[in-house]
């Protein structure tokens, strides 16, 4: 049994600037329905031809790196989407895009979620979304397209249930983590 995280193509949205607050909402904003401007690398589609079961998150990101693979999902389901990005109220304050997001993300998984879901609510998720890549792989080899953190979450799901790690995801575009059960 066989499970495949892979973190979508490179999305088709700029990654550069100084954003105030709410400059970098519509940022967000955008990203959430851009497509991607890339081709998965040949390592990418062989990976991705293993699978018997392909899963993905309903972002267009996700889905539009599945056609960029030539697959279609058998499972396009919530659970699989990335976690938001909390935002902040200080309209003054310019940053460089990189900047907000680390910030952000540091400041959401020391708890402050603001109008997004939490660490707490985006773990219970992963844990749903890890049961549920365990119950298509009884069908084969799953292939899950899907985000950065998130994948991260449900890899650690996957762990905590005895799946090893032939290989860990990076946080590159077209990375994958490749999660075994080992036999009992």
């Amino acid at each position: 049994m066989t499970i495949i995280l892979m973190r979508h193509g490179k999305p088709d949205h700029p990654v550069s600037g100084r954003f105030s607050a709410s400059a970098l909402a519509d940022w967000c904003e955008g990203y959430d329905l851009a497509d991607i401007c890339d081709s998965p690398p040949p390592r990418s589609m062989a990976i991705a031809q293993k699978a018997h079961v392909i899963a993905s998150s309903p972002l267009p990101r996700a889905r539009s790196s599945l056609a960029r693979l030539g697959l279609q999902p058998h499972d396009v389901d919530d659970l699989f989407s990335e976690v938001a990005m909390p935002m902040l109220s200080f309209e003054r304050l310019h940053l460089p895009l990189t900047v907000w997001l680390a910030l952000l993300r540091l400041l959401w998984l020391c708890g402050y979620a603001g109008h997004v879901e939490s660490v707490k609510h985006a773990r219970a998720r992963a844990s749903q979304a890890a049961d549920k890549l365990v119950a298509l792989s009884n069908q084969g080899t799953v292939l899950l397209v899907g985000h950065g953190i998130m994948n991260k979450i449900i890899a650690r799901e996957l762990r905590k249930r005895g799946w090893q790690a032939e290989k860990h995801a990076s946080s590159r575009h077209w990375s994958s983590a490749i999660y075994h059960r080992p036999f009992i």
